[in-house]
């Protein structure tokens, strides 16, 4: 009797623990279930101390079984099926089907990345000193990470990275660095449909919207740096940066790896079906919904000093260049037709910018880059995490 109580106890802990690993860091289960935010951020920090503890008891519960017969065949093999679903599944889905590559990406020139990429598809554009890099949405959708930093000299002689988030529609460079203390990421899941990424150094998450460490919120909102980042055709970066490099998501040479890449890749061309053409999100776990814009209008949205604004490509097309100013700055919003791409400068030339080309040169001068635009997020998504946001400023 004592022996099956425990037994049955301990199927109970093991399947509890099991459920909420599966249910908070499983991924598609956010397409049916709705996950606190706060209780997934408790599960990222404490991962393997929250697991380990269900997983043995799901093991002494099987040596129960098989020294004892405790419980009835059937039964032990549906649970245990369930089990291994539960940890097993998720576990592989976190941390080989959302590998990333912060440190081994591979890059290819122009010529190569042609195989794979069309002239028409976007491409997420950082730079430095003269060093370009694309990423078409394709290539990077899954890894969400990538940079070939190494050395901590990956673009330009910087250790800069771009993290990307297919439900949000959203690339944009960091530097993985907080007060000179290099962070190791990992891609952990998502939430208002946005990437959650968990710095191993020290357990914490970090938001892509935000850039900063949950336990830095408290603590002077410390963040990484952000990198400006762009978005153009595949075409006009060829245009702008003949000697760039492109982004391509080499398919890996395991078959177990390849066959958990095919797995992803399909429930993200499912998933991201419905994401991309209707206009409810595929995954209700956005707190805050604004509907003054259509739910996947793309915006160009930035925050400076608390001031929160966002403009539409074709707004800008038709009114551009826009000299406007947000928080303390003058800044001014054009569309480059040449490259076709949006760009948002700060114009600190204290006269209005009538012209300003891709480059920055403006009749003002050269302009610098805006370097927190977050380019061609969905607007549902931006909203949610800048819900005082206000929709192409002109004055």
């Amino acid at each position: 009797m004592l022996i099956t109580l425990i037994y049955w106890l301990c199927l109970i802990i093991s399947g509890y623990i099991g459920f909420v690993y599966f249910r908070d860091l499983g991924d598609v289960t956010q397409m049916i279930l709705k996950v606190d935010r706060k209780k997934m951020m408790w599960i990222i920090r404490n991962e393997y101390k929250f697991i380990i503890p269900g997983m043995i008891a799901g093991v002494i519960a099987a040596l129960l079984f098989v020294a004892t017969g405790a419980g009835e065949i059937i039964s032990f093999c549906i649970i245990m099926a369930v089990l291994v679903i539960f940890y097993g599944f998720t576990w592989v889905w976190v941390h080989i089907g959302l590998r990333h590559q912060q440190k081994s990406a591979t890059y290819v020139n122009i010529e190569e990345a042609k195989k794979f990429v069309a002239p028409h598809d976007s491409v997420i554009v950082i730079e430095n000193n003269g060093h370009a890099r694309a990423h078409p949405d394709y290539e990077i959708w899954r890894p969400h990470l990538a940079g070939n930093s190494k050395d901590d000299k990956g673009l330009g002689g910087e250790n800069i990275i771009i993290t990307y988030c297919s439900m949000t529609h959203l690339g944009h460079g960091y530097k993985p660095e907080i007060d000179g203390e290099k962070l190791d990421l990992e891609v952990l899941a998502q939430h208002g449909n946005n990437l959650i990424m968990r710095d191993n150094n020290t357990g914490e998450p970090i938001q892509q919207m935000y850039g900063h460490r949950e336990c830095d919120i408290r603590n002077g909102n410390k963040r990484m740096q952000d990198w400006p980042t762009y978005r153009m055709p595949f075409r006009g970066f060829e245009k702008a940066y003949p000697d760039g490099e492109v982004f391509i998501n080499v398919p890996p040479t395991n078959p177990f790896v390849w066959l958990v890449d095919f797995v992803v890749n399909t429930a993200f061309i499912v998933g991201l079906a419905k994401q991309y053409h209707r206009d409810k999100p595929v995954m209700d776990n956005v707190e805050h919904i604004d509907t003054r814009l259509p739910l996947k209008t793309y915006v160009w949205g930035f925050e400076l000093d608390g001031d929160q604004t966002c403009y539409t490509e074709d707004f800008v097309m038709e009114h551009g260049p826009i000299n406007t100013k947000v928080g303390d700055r003058d800044v001014v919003i054009s569309y480059d037709f040449k490259y076709e791409s949006l760009g948002v400068w700060y114009n600190d030339s204290g006269n209005s910018v009538k012209k300003v080309d891709f480059f920055g040169e403006s009749d003002q001068g050269k302009l610098s880059r805006v370097e927190n635009v977050k380019a061609g997020s969905f607007w549902h998504v931006w909203a949610n995490f800048f819900p005082d946001t206000d929709i192409n400023r002109v004055n």
